[in-house]
């Protein structure tokens, strides 16, 4: 798939968002505290060079590391809003994978013009779950310390299969290039903070994309803190995978987007 640079101004600066395709509605993707644009590189192989796609690296992150704060939820979903009105003409759908998940539920609780669907995938909920204590945010903030502490964190928490060396040396990159505000914003506020009073506004139809073995947020948490809140969305669960469905599964994850883009075309 060819891509193209598009400068998206956004508050402090400029996000240089990659846009490819021409076949709508667009797929916007928001990537997962550690990762980056390139995190959605295996699920873009995985769908046809027509489709319309647009991915960034969020503020903090990546090719935005340089971005200023604040980092928090409300900020990165100005920023995926921006970026979806920059670049998108017409429909769009919002692709938002665990932090990028909860950005994009407050997008689509904001029901912009043009937005088509919702996909959350592997998603932090609107509802913290009770394990979300002060003890494991503080204890989440160090994951991103140093390479052997990401190494750790691919390994006994992020993930419940292997991944491909390539897969395994970026996952390590982009956990380590964040901004040091960006990467302690999300452990320590962002995925404590509750949204339910917000999720309600979402008007589209939602997937919510959940893997079998996530140790992150795993199907249980997302019926008990995300379906009672966005009742209206449809759960699947993608077997023998963890919390990176987009590293590890991202057939699956283009399959399930195949799947429902067909069903609002219909």
């Amino acid at each position: 798939m060819t891509e193209k640079t598009i400068p998206v101004p956004v508050a402090g600066g400029v996000l240089h968002a990659r846009a490819g395709g021409r076949q709508g509605p667009t797929l916007v993707f928001a990537h997962y505290w550690g990762g980056s644009a390139d995190t959605w590189s295996g699920v873009l192989g995985h769908l046809p060079p027509e489709q319309a796609t647009v991915r960034f690296d969020q503020r903090g992150w990546g090719r935005s590391r340089a971005l200023p704060g604040p980092y928090g939820l409300d900020r990165l979903a100005d920023d995926l809003a921006r970026v979806a009105g920059t670049c998108v003409p017409g429909p769009y759908v919002l692709v938002g994978h665990s932090m990028g998940g909860k950005a994009a539920q407050l997008v689509a609780a904001r029901r912009p013009a043009g937005l088509a669907g919702l996909v959350l995938v592997a998603p932090a909920p609107p509802r913290p779950p009770a394990t979300v204590t002060e003890e494991y945010r503080q204890g989440l903030a160090h994951a991103y310390d140093s390479p052997e502490t990401v190494a750790h964190a691919l390994d006994h928490v992020l993930t419940a299969t292997p991944l491909p060396a390539d897969r395994r040396a970026a996952a390590v990159r982009d956990s380590l290039a964040s901004a040091a505000g960006a990467g302690r914003e999300w452990p320590l506020h962002g995925i404590a903070r509750d949204i339910t009073d917000t999720v309600g506004g979402i008007g589209v139809p939602v997937a919510v994309l959940a893997a079998e073995y996530d140790r992150v947020e795993p199907p249980s948490v997302l019926r008990e803190c995300l379906l009672p809140h966005i009742p209206h969305a449809d759960l699947a669960i993608v077997p023998a995978a963890g919390h990176l469905l987009p590293l590890e599964a991202p057939a699956a994850v283009a399959a399930a987007l195949r799947t429902f883009l067909t069903r609002l075309r219909q």
